[in-house]
């Protein structure tokens, strides 16, 4: 990405920083009933954010540094079709915590070469398909339940990868 590019997305980010520390400021000052909980609940969503993204990042750059990008362009870029997606929906039910911490993932994946719908399907499944959460379906909800809706998620992720994935094409 150009200098310019990135002083301009920059300068973006911090607008709109600006404009949501502003609107936040104001909403306190019409509800000041809601201003304990609202400073509390961001104070504990900082404190986690704190404690999980350094080691996000210091495993976003050993990744950068050792996965070559041929690598990535072979199983997740655009001449790997279906597989990359679904490679894609596999590698986001693996992991567990917050969706946050898959946006950095998900930037260096496509910096690599991994196509817009392996991304759009990594996040989704992340979002949407946990391992865990199947387990806890199967117990409360039985087998029927969790696999209709497994299918069902697994089969719309890979629809909207696809569509969102033309609509970028698109636009560009």
């Amino acid at each position: 990405m150009k200098k310019a590019e990135e002083k301009k997305k920059l300068k973006q980010d911090i607008i709109a920083l600006i404009i949501t520390v502003i609107a936040t400021i104001v909403l306190l000052y019409i509800f000041p009933s809601k201003r304990a909980i609202v400073l509390t609940t961001s104070w504990k969503f900082f404190i986690e954010m704190v404690s999980i993204l350094p080691a996000v990042m210091i495993l976003m750059g050993l990744f950068a540094v050792f996965v070559p990008n041929d690598l990535i362009v072979k199983h997740l870029g655009e001449t790997a079709g279906l597989k990359a997606i679904l490679l894609g929906i596999l590698l986001g039910t693996l992991p567990t915590g917050p969706l946050y911490v898959a946006f950095p993932m998900a930037s260096a994946l496509l910096k690599k070469g991994a196509r817009v719908s392996c991304i759009v399907a990594f996040l989704s499944a992340w979002a949407c398909i946990k391992i865990p959460q199947e387990m806890v379906e199967l117990q409360f909800l039985g087998f029927k339940f969790m696999i209709a809706r497994l299918t069902l998620t697994v089969f719309f992720v890979i629809i909207m990868s696809l569509i969102i994935e033309k609509l970028i094409e698109y636009q560009t």
